[in-house]
């Protein structure tokens, strides 16, 4: 498979994947792509994400198996309006999922939904986590018992609209030599439930040790954090948005500072890049989508595999999106 990505669900318009082993398989937790019907626009407002399925594989060139509906915008008593991607982590005999959603006020929260099995059905709890705001949580077992949550976005993902944990009165994006907006990361209470710290951010460092600025923006977040260990190395990779790039930066402990070292993904036919980078049977396999199915309209994305491969020095091999 190396190199040559296979689509996973030809018959619906899946995207954002992650991806875990649970019960020596691979479980894909995507969002679900729905024609809206609404003008393309920055904040995302034709992305019509109202439910999850779960999707589960014995092997990455095998049958894939629909679990079918595990949680609907519907049931969900804070709700407002699009699903967008979530993660699932799994602790003492539970499966929690978190998920962004847009509040009554239409501002996005994070929420947390549990299931005793992998593949679902997920019941959410009644309101969203103390604190939480923004998209695209990802969460690091980091194997001595600390679950860490990574997450943000800009533009649609509403990172630009708080500081400090904060919300702003009006939205700010930094400009030029300025720093860059960060991700978020904090580590998650011992019940799974709650945030156990204030979030902080995940500062990329470049090549000279000095934060990435505003301008760097082929290599500076944007959105769709993905957290993974390899060699006792903690690789922090993520979207450049609107440069279209899958990029990763490696650190020493899971909350960085994050050096900046290449691009996975180069472009692919579609305005979004979002990812899971996963180990299986001793190989490394980047699941992500893209919007060839649907003619390149860039709500309607389809579910990708391809496999992942390291050199030497524990660089990742970039991987051509087209």
């Amino acid at each position: 498979m190396a190199n040559k990505a296979r689509y996973l669900v030809p018959g619906d318009y899946m995207a954002d994947p992650a991806v875990h082993v649970f019960e020596d398989k691979l479980f894909i937790y995507p969002s679900h792509d729905w024609e809206s019907g609404i003008p393309e626009n920055d904040n995302g407002d034709h992305f019509n994400m109202k439910d999850y399925h779960v999707f589960s594989m014995d092997d990455p060139e095998g049958s894939v198996t629909d679990h079918g509906v595990v949680l609907d915008v519907k049931d969900i008593p804070w709700a407002g309006r699009q699903l967008w991607d979530c993660d699932v982590a799994y602790r003492n005999g539970k499966y929690y999922m978190y998920f962004p959603l847009k509040d009554r006020n239409d501002i996005f929260r994070i929420g947390v939904a549990v299931s005793d099995r992998p593949e679902g059905p997920f019941t959410p709890e009644a309101n969203p986590m103390w604190g939480s705001y923004s998209i695209d949580p990802a969460v690091l077992d980091d194997g001595d018992g600390n679950f860490y949550m990574y997450f943000g976005g800009l533009w649609g993902g509403q990172l630009q609209r708080y500081r400090n944990n904060k919300a702003l009165e009006s939205a700010v994006l930094p400009e030029g030599d300025e720093p860059a907006l960060c991700g978020k990361v904090v580590r998650l209470r011992d019940d799974m439930m709650q945030f156990a710290e204030e979030p902080r951010d995940v500062v990329i460092l470049d090549e000279n040790g000095k934060p990435l600025t505003a301008a760097d923006d082929k290599k500076r977040f944007f959105e769709a954090s993905w957290i993974h260990k390899y060699n006792d190395k903690y690789y922090f990779s993520y979207s450049t948005g609107d440069t279209h790039l899958l990029c990763y930066a490696v650190g020493d402990k899971p909350y960085g500072p994050f050096t900046y070292k290449g691009v996975i993904l180069t472009p692919v036919v579609g305005w979004t890049t979002h990812h899971a980078i996963v180990e299986f049977k001793n190989k490394w396999y980047l699941f992500h989508h893209d919007s060839v199915p649907s003619g390149g309209r860039t709500w309607l994305r389809s579910l990708k595999v391809v496999e992942l491969e390291y050199t030497a020095d524990g660089l990742i091999k970039t991987i051509e999106g087209i």
